[in-house]
């Protein structure tokens, strides 16, 4: 049986509504005697534009999906000091850290590690993986340094800066793992400094040759570098001691240990921030 013309569809909460078009209406009361009604007008199309409740229009609220105010990100001043009675551990503080190593080190799984076991909303950004956003195009070292691979990496930099910033700003920890090196300052610790803010705390994980060529060797796809240039880094690295930034040699230390050490490294920098 087929609905009468301009007949309404039963409402969601009616139990046993049938929502099919086709499906037969429950029974209603009889039409009141009275002058006769005019015939029913075109069908209105099945769907929920036909019933679509109106909203009164006013400003977007917070609680408006899409209309979140978020804070600008601006430059990371540097953390306050913990009480002196504070333990030897970063606590709750919201850090912007910068875990510097060569490739091999360990720092992209330290810093993942660190970040999933704090007790506040942490993030963790890594260069070569914003790097590696970039799908056509990408300019990959391994097939020569230019100045492609050179833009690229100084972008990745940047948007990480970025990124950091808009953590912050909205009351979420951030470290960032990147290979510096101490003999470019400018688009090293220096260009990090104008990304971030002074309130970025550097920390260089720094373990032996031979564990680095052994960790560089399990890794894969461009990630993996030749023995040689992983001696070439590792010798480039070695320039930090010596900078007066707090180095971490994890040659005998697993992922958690490494975590801790490095948090500790923390605490005691936001006590006594590096000269950097």
């Amino acid at each position: 049986m087929q609905h009468a013309m301009g007949a309404p569809l039963p409402p969601p909460h009616e139990a046993g509504a049938a929502w099919a078009q086709g499906a037969p209406h429950p029974a209603g009361p009889p039409a009141p005697h009275g002058p006769p009604q005019a015939p029913p007008g075109p069908a209105p199309a099945l769907g929920w534009t036909a019933h679509a409740p109106q909203h009164p229009q006013g400003p977007a609220s917070r609680d408006t999906t899409g209309h979140i105010q978020l804070p600008p990100g601006g430059p990371v001043p540097v953390p306050a000091p913990p009480p002196a009675a504070a333990p030897a551990n970063t606590g709750s503080t919201t850090l912007a850290v910068l875990l510097i190593g060569p490739a091999g080190a360990g720092k992209t799984t330290v810093a993942k590690y660190w970040a999933q076991h704090r007790r506040v909303p942490t993030a963790h950004i890594s260069l070569d993986d914003v790097r590696e956003w970039v799908c056509s195009g990408f300019a990959d070292p391994q097939s020569g340094w230019n100045d492609h691979s050179e833009a690229q990496y100084r972008l990745a930099r940047r948007t990480c800066g970025f990124a950091a910033r808009n953590f912050l700003a909205n009351g979420i920890s951030c470290i960032v793992d990147d290979a510096v090196f101490p003999d470019r300052p400018v688009v090293g610790l220096g260009g990090w400094k104008r990304h971030v803010g002074p309130g970025l705390l550097p920390v260089v994980i720094l373990p032996g040759l031979e564990i680095v060529l052994e960790r560089n060797a399990q890794r894969g796809g461009n990630r993996r570098l030749s023995d040689e240039e992983v001696a070439r880094i590792h010798g480039r690295m070695a320039g930090w001691y010596g900078s007066g930034l707090p180095i971490i040699d994890n040659s005998q230390y697993d992922v958690p240990t490494t975590a801790r050490v490095l948090d500790e490294v923390l605490a005691r920098s936001i006590a006594s921030p590096p000269s950097w």
